[in-house]
């Protein structure tokens, strides 16, 4: 299939707002589409170059494709980068240069599909001397080989930010219509395999029978349960009914350990594959679990190497990301698991038994170890004031909360289905002003966004994190990106690329989860998900929260270090 009549689709998308309708492009679109393109065209219409739980990468980022859209039209890479700074989305930048190409021997030539994943996927096979030569050649052929308004969606490809709004829910739908399978049965497989088009092909192939069969199984990720808040036990108990599990909600990150006799992955809450990061945990399993085969649902959490303390989510994070230096890491930041749910064992899949049969299975194969491997501390009640009793514990030891589960629930990835409740103390805002910004890109490009928040110490400001979520689109909705930008506007001290510097001019009132220990801003702290609330064009500067009242918040915080 030629990659021009992805473009009119993803054109047709882009173009259309209803979700209903883009449903039906795509849906239209899929009904002529042959099995043996299937797989590759549900992957790029989610502007994916691989399935959602393959950890490749291409490797490519802006600078990569400025370079490479230099070569291919002969502009200059300065003049790319004003354009750039300009309409800020590195995608209608290909477009437009594209379409007035300086170099008229350029021809377009026949692209296809299979050949858009191929080039796509070799990127990420290029390692060693001459990589960003080999790479930027590869993605000068590619824009070479199409149009204006092709080159536009191969540079978002390439970046993973494809822009048609046609998200997962809408692909799932256009799957469900047009193989005539209830929806619930398509997300159920996307949520066994995290991989749509496998399941896309498979309900073309087999069917509903087909995508019955399909089965959780270790080394592919499953989308994890996820869980609701609430603000009292009264609440929790009246939803998940009793008696109930208490179990301590850890500050760490999300870990799901697969093992298949010798093989053995780690996947994080949003599917990443950070096995490599972790060989410490690896050995962990291997002494201190007592099977071959599993799939156990945890949580990583990082300690003080020297006095034991469990240290917060802020202080761990870097292991995530680093890729290099491992052993230093593992002195310097050491962690264990607390494992509180297990979904698969010895061949069997353990979703539809109730969570207290999966917790027996669990405790069977775990040797406790103490720093390295354990089960998660849990209490079986139906009394209010001995759940409030364990959740001031929890907060003691250095907990964020606690949770409430459904002792007869069953496992159901990808969901918040009310079997869990999640119940961590409320911070108090607050008033903080912006100090920096990014110009957006895309739909929001005229507008400023990940916004940098700053208190304040005397007469000086001291930043304190970004925040990016709270703000509207619609200017009806509440405080939008629009007029906090109109704001913020004539206040800019300086721009380089999209990156601004603000004078303080505004204060805003902030929710955050928590306060914790920073090297990265100038305050020492930065909130953890900070979130806006409101303008508070009733405060002047004077009224910005200072320093010492950060500390003072952070020191509340219990027995977090």
């Amino acid at each position: 299939m030629d990659y021009s009549r992805l473009v009119r689709i993803y054109e047709e998308l882009s173009n259309t707002a209803g979700r209903l309708e883009k449903r039906d492009i795509i849906s239209n679109f899929l009904s002529s589409v042959h099995e043996k393109n299937l797989v590759n065209i549900i992957n790029l219409l989610q502007g994916q170059n691989f399935p959602e739980w393959d950890s490749r990468k291409i490797g490519v980022g802006t600078q990569i494709i400025i370079k490479a859209l230099a070569n291919t039209s002969g502009i200059s890479i300065g003049d790319i980068d004003k354009l750039w700074a300009d309409i800020g989305d590195l995608g209608k930048v290909a477009e437009k240069i594209l379409s007035n190409k300086k170099q008229s021997t350029l021809v377009s030539n026949s692209l296809t599909i299979k050949g858009v994943v191929d080039r796509n996927q070799k990127l990420a096979e290029i390692e060693g001397s001459g990589t960003v030569s080999k790479k930027i050649d590869v993605i000068s052929e590619l824009l070479s080989s199409t149009d204006a308004i092709g080159a536009k969606y191969l540079v978002r490809l390439l970046l993973e930010d494809l822009r048609t709004g046609a998200g997962i829910g809408v692909i799932r739908d256009a799957i469900s219509e047009t193989y005539d399978i209830e929806k619930s049965k398509i997300q159920r497989g996307y949520d066994l395999t995290t991989d749509l088009a496998r399941v896309a092909y498979i309900a073309k192939i087999d069917g509903e029978n087909g995508l019955d069969k399909l089965k959780i199984s270790p080394g592919s990720p499953v989308k994890v349960m996820l869980f609701q808040k609430s603000e009292t036990f009264e609440g929790a108990f009246d939803k998940v009914g009793i008696p109930a599990a208490i179990e301590y909600k850890y500050d760490g990150f999300r870990l799901q350990i697969h093992r298949n006799k010798s093989k053995i992955k780690l996947f994080t809450r949003n599917l990443e594959d950070v096995t490599n990061q972790f060989p410490d945990i690896i050995e962990f399993v291997k002494r201190d679990i007592d099977s071959e085969s599993f799939v156990i649902d945890c949580e990583a959490i990082g300690y003080d190497p020297k006095t034991k303390v469990w240290k917060p989510f802020q202080e761990i994070s870097q292991r995530i990301r680093r890729k290099y230096d491992i052993e230093n890491m593992i002195k310097e930041v050491p962690v264990m698991i607390l494992a509180f749910d297990i979904l698969f064992l010895n061949g069997k899949s353990l979703l539809s038994i109730p969570f207290s049969d999966r917790r027996k299975n669990l405790k069977s194969i775990l040797k406790s170890e103490t720093l390295a491997v354990d089960i998660a501390k849990s209490l079986h009640t139906d009394d209010i004031s001995k759940a409030q009793k364990f959740y001031e514990s929890a907060l003691d030891a250095g907990a964020e909360g606690v949770m409430v589960k459904n002792l007869a629930s069953i496992y159901k990835p990808g969901s918040r289905v009310g079997f869990g409740l999640k119940i961590k103390p409320v911070m108090e805002s607050l008033d903080l002003t912006v100090v920096g910004a990014e110009w957006g890109t895309g739909k929001r490009a005229n507008w400023l966004s990940s916004f940098t928040l700053a208190c304040k110490q005397g007469d000086e400001f001291f930043e304190i994190g970004k925040m990016g979520t709270g703000l509207k689109e619609k200017e009806n909705d509440g405080l939008s990106f629009n007029q906090i930008t109109n704001l913020l506007k004539p206040n800019i001290l300086n721009e380089e690329g999209r990156n601004v510097t603000i004078k303080p001019s505004i204060v805003i009132e902030i929710e955050y989860e928590e306060i914790q220990k920073s090297p990265t801003y100038s305050s020492g702290f930065a909130l953890r998900f900070p979130r806006v609330l409101r303008l508070r064009d009733d405060l002047n500067l004077s009224d910005v929260d200072n320093l010492s009242k950060i500390e003072s918040l952070r020191n509340s915080q219990r027995a977090r270090n």
